[in-house]
């Protein structure tokens, strides 16, 4: 809240009045300071008598911190406005302390009233404490506790270190003690979550498989054998650790996507400008929005003209012009001029908080995979339990066999049953591929996205900045007449040299790559919406679309239309270059030099990385776009997709991609946009384009690229399904040695060390077979 006043003095009597009068819907305000009497009438159209109450109620706390900070610099002496009222003061920071504390009303048809009494001045050090208690950056100060993850980093390691420790000192003849108490230590990091977990699940009268792992380490330790326990409980204990990791990725994602989105907005109230938490902006407000900031909520324009950014949400590629009653979304960036825009939706109800809304609704959709695998797990661990404890008593109890055998072979069954080269088979291959995968560039964020990436039959891109570039580059010019292509592209991007303007940079840029001279230029003026003109090297140029000569009255030929209309179907922006007389007679002000394009335009190895993908077996691509169809057709039929779909708003996207899915079956989806990102989470896979793409879709993707080559999505999808091959001739081994080692251990009294040695023999063998996975190319 700005303490200042502004500088036609308004009085602090006059506060709360002024501040009420910047409400949408507030018609008349009377206040009586002295009495404390507020009445205000409002139009019943546009506000209800409850909306009315919240109105007042929150212009008296904005206005009693205004007066408050005013009323303690008159006492202490500091230069304030001649006509501070304590007893206002009172009332206002007083009455609007807490929520409790608010007046009541009476309505009479379209007036209300309200009486404020309060007892006492809020001093200085109320309105210091309340706006400490705002800060944002207090409140990232709350909590200093070290993140969970970050834990089970640690107990990992220590796990790792002080087993190996133990067993390398037990075969040195290190002291007994001192090797339990390295068991001990790595036993219980390595185990602590498992057990927690283990206790959650009892709790819920589940079993899972962390029990089987603590009982089969605590197992392997009863008989003799520390080392094989410790080697389960780090194996298990680093698999969660990069579950929790995964985990955390995906819960930042959503936080990042309202990052795009300003905290606080300014906005009129009155005559004054006040900066407020957008969760506090009500419909109606006028939020003023500043060249080069973004835009805070969704609104309709009521002052002023800009070109806006809108590729976050919409997927377009070029800015929009943006004037009076168009609408504009939060966090789009506004251009080179100043808006004002009344409040359309609040910020819960923005267009981006309905994309976060999606993200959550379609993550969440995802987690059927892991109840299946949850019901799995749970059956497998109660058949091993249950087989150990029948193990234990039905041959000491009812067989009457000896409790030290019996015990010796139901701690065998645990060891040999317990599916370490089972659990290891998939997360040695995964990881490998994983490992593989980042050395070229293809993050893949987890084993579960790198399986289904195996399974894919089709697969979905954005347009912009995925098959095209992402910025606007020339793409042609057209002379008139006897002028040189070069030339009219020189004169032009020096004009353009003085705008900010992405066409215009995109014009500049190609004029250096050509290595020309530009000359300076006069009298330059940027017209919002239509174009450019200034005079360069004598000439009075004007340069810009089709509107800025219809409204300078100047005819187009029809044959110049004819191509600039040809350049558009093609999916450039047309922009006339025309050229001043010095002397203009009534027939003849000037004359078109030519025509110049300028486009986003298809990357260079789309062509060429869509025909890898048809190859590597995907049946179906399809292209997205927000642009329109014309624009889409040419793209599609360069990039030479099965498909496409245009005009697409991110609500549509994940229509079309959950009618493909029905359609194909499991399609991935490549984006780079924060449009983007509800379509990641929709589909079976989502890639981002790491390079390109912003940080909301990269941490909502399953696999992010990182780099712009498309190439190495062929190679991602080749390096998956080789995965998926080398998982499957693991899981297959590793079944047939539990067989073998639980069938010699009844049928052959296979001794404990075999059966580790053939346990753990297993296990290496899963590992390197994974490891072959580290070579693929």
């Amino acid at each position: 809240m700005n303490s200042k006043l502004p500088k036609q003095e308004i009085r602090c009597t006059e506060v709360f009045s002024d501040t009420l009068r910047g409400y949408a819907g507030i018609q008349e305000v009377d206040y009586d300071y002295a009495n404390g009497r507020l009445k205000a009438v409002y139009d019943p159209r546009l506000i209800s008598n409850e909306r009315a109450l919240e109105v007042v109620n929150h212009a008296g706390r904005e206005a009693s911190m205004r007066v408050a900070q005013c009323e303690a610099k008159r006492e202490r002496g500091e230069e304030a406005c001649a006509d501070c009222a304590g007893e206002l003061a009172a009332q206002l920071a007083r009455q609007y302390e807490t929520a409790a504390s608010m007046p009541t009303a009476t309505f009479h048809r379209n007036t209300i009233e309200v009486k404020l009494n309060a007892p006492r001045l809020a001093t200085s050090e109320d309105v210091e404490i309340e706006a400490e208690f705002l800060s944002p950056a207090k409140a990232e100060k709350k909590s200093a506790a070290i993140p969970i993850e970050k834990i089970e980093v640690a107990f990992t390691v220590i796990n790792a270190i002080t087993a190996l420790t133990a067993f390398l000192g037990s075969g040195w003849g290190w002291n007994p003690a001192l090797i339990f108490g390295l068991y001990s230590v790595a036993y219980v990091t390595g185990g602590w979550f498992g057990v927690i977990a283990s206790i959650e699940a009892l709790k819920e009268k589940t079993i899972n498989v962390d029990l089987l792992m603590i009982l089969a380490a605590l197992g392997a330790a009863a008989i003799g054998q520390p080392a094989e326990g410790a080697t389960l409980l780090f194996l298990f204990s680093l698999s969660n650790t990069l579950q929790t990791y995964a985990m955390d990725r995906s819960r930042k994602a959503i936080e990042k996507l309202l990052d795009l989105r300003p905290a606080q907005a300014t906005v009129r109230r009155g005559s004054r400008l006040v900066t407020l938490p957008i969760e506090q902006l009500t419909l109606g407000d006028v939020v003023l929005v500043r060249p080069g900031e973004r835009f805070p909520i969704d609104g309709e324009v009521t002052t002023g003209e800009s070109d806006v950014n809108q590729a976050t949400i919409t997927g377009e590629s070029m800015p929009v012009h943006k004037k009076e009653s168009d609408l504009v979304f939060a966090g789009t960036v506004n251009g080179t001029g100043s808006l004002e825009i009344r409040v359309t939706r609040l910020a819960k109800d923005t267009t981006l908080a309905r994309i976060v809304k999606m993200v959550e609704e379609a993550q969440s959709t995802k987690a059927n995979t892991q109840h299946m695998l949850d019901a799995f797990e749970q059956r497998y661990a109660i058949f091993v339990l249950g087989a150990a404890v029948l193990l234990i008593f039905v041959p000491w109890l009812a067989l009457g066999h000896d409790f030290h055998p019996t015990f010796y072979r139901a701690m065998t069954w645990l060891v040999v049953a317990s599916p370490c080269a089972l659990v290891i088979s998939t997360p040695a291959s995964i990881l490998s591929a994983i490992a593989n995968g980042a050395r070229n560039g293809v993050l893949f964020k987890g084993g579960v996205h790198l399986e289904k990436t195996a399974t894919l039959k089709a697969l979905a891109f954005d347009k912009t900045g995925t098959l095209t570039n992402g910025s606007p580059m020339l793409t042609a010019i057209q002379s008139f007449g006897d002028m040189k292509e070069d030339e009219i592209l020189r004169l032009v991007a020096a004009l353009e040299s003085r705008s900010e303007h992405p066409l215009a940079k995109a014009i500049v840029q190609a004029a250096h790559s050509r290595t020309l001279n530009l000359p300076p230029s006069m009298r330059f003026r940027a017209i919002p919406g239509q174009g450019v003109e200034g005079v360069v090297e004598s000439r009075h140029l004007w340069v810009g679309n089709e509107r800025m000569f219809i409204e300078r009255d100047v005819e187009i030929p029809a044959e110049i239309l004819s191509k600039a209309s040809d350049m558009q179907g093609e999916g450039q922006t047309a922009m006339f270059v025309y050229s001043l007389t010095p002397n203009p007679s009534p027939g003849r002000r000037g004359e078109f030099l030519g025509l110049i394009g300028v486009a986003d335009t298809l990357r260079e190895d789309a062509v060429e990385m869509i025909q890898a993908l048809k190859s590597a077996g995907i049946e179906h691509v399809v292209m997205l776009t927000g642009d329109n169809a014309k624009v889409a057709a040419k793209i599609a039929a360069r990039a030479g997709v099965d498909e496409f779909h245009a005009d697409l708003l991110p609500q549509d996207k994940v229509t079309v991609l959950k009618s493909l899915q029905k359609k194909y079956g499991p399609i991935a989806m490549v984006g780079d946009g924060v449009n983007d990102a509800p379509s990641l989470a929709t589909a079976d896979i989502g890639i981002a384009m790491g390079g390109a793409g912003t940080d909301v879709a990269i941490e909502t993707a399953d696999m992010v690229l990182m780099s712009d080559d498309l190439h190495k999505i062929p190679f991602a999808i080749g390096l998956a399904r080789q995965a998926r091959k080398v998982v499957w001739q693991n899981i297959t081994f590793a079944l047939a040695v539990i067989v073998l080692l639980i069938a010699g251990a009844f049928g052959a009294d296979l001794a404990l060390p075999l059966g580790v040695l053939g346990h753990e023999g297993s296990t290496v063998l899963v590992v390197l077979n994974g490891l072959r996975l580290l070579g693929y190319k």
